[in-house]
Formats: structure tokens, sequence, C-alpha cells
């Protein structure tokens, strides 16, 4: 089976994406990172070199220094798909990086997006 086109997609071409998602809605690229971190555990300088290697996003995520555990808490629909019932590992990640950013754009604080209690 062919894996989806979303799996070779360059980090570095969906991020801009995500921040003018963002700004559009009055957030900035600031928190765009801050929630890609939290996700990725990736440091702000890493985003940039991730962005700079052309990674892929199953790269990206592959290569993540820990995929956060609370992420499991995240819940709801993208492109009418439940994250949470995605079975595949790789687009699970990608699905519920695409949900953060857009409970971000929706005007969610940054606490409730990174599920700090």
């Amino acid at each position: 089976m062919a894996k989806h086109r979303i799996y070779t997609t360059s980090f570095a071409s969906v991020y801009p994406l995500y921040v003018a998602k963002a700004e559009k809605k009055g957030r900035t690229k600031a928190e765009v990172d801050q929630i890609i971190c939290w996700l990725t555990d990736y440091r702000r300088e890493d985003l940039e070199t991730q962005r700079d290697e052309q990674a892929d996003l199953e790269t990206f995520f592959t290569n993540a220094p820990q995929i956060n555990p609370s992420r499991t808490l995240i819940k709801g629909t993208v492109c009418g798909v439940r994250v949470e019932d995605i079975k595949e590992t790789t687009m699970r990640e990608i699905r519920y990086l695409d949900k953060l950013i857009d409970e971000l754009a929706k005007g969610k604080t940054i606490d409730k997006i990174l599920r700090k209690k």
C-alpha cells in the first residue's frame, strides 16, 4: 500500500501554513512554535534546523526527541476524522498537530491547548 503524500511533504512547506493560520486569527509564530515544541520536544532551534534540512513530516515526527505523552488527551475531528480513532501512528501525530493549530486559531488559551490542568 502506498503511503499518503502528506508523509513526504516537507515540514518547511507546512510550517508557514500553520503560522499564517494562527496569525490570521491574531495569534503568533511564537505560539505555533510553543505548540510544536510541546508536542515533539524539539527545541525552537531544532525546528529551524528541520525546516532548513527540508525534513519530510514522517522524518520530522520519527526523529522527534520525545512525543508528548499528554497528546492522547487531544480529542476531536480534523478533516472530518476523529484524531483519537486514527490507527496509523505517523498520521495520528500529524493530525494531532493540525488539531492543536486549529485550537490556537479558534482562540483557545495556550494552557488549554497544551492540556495543562
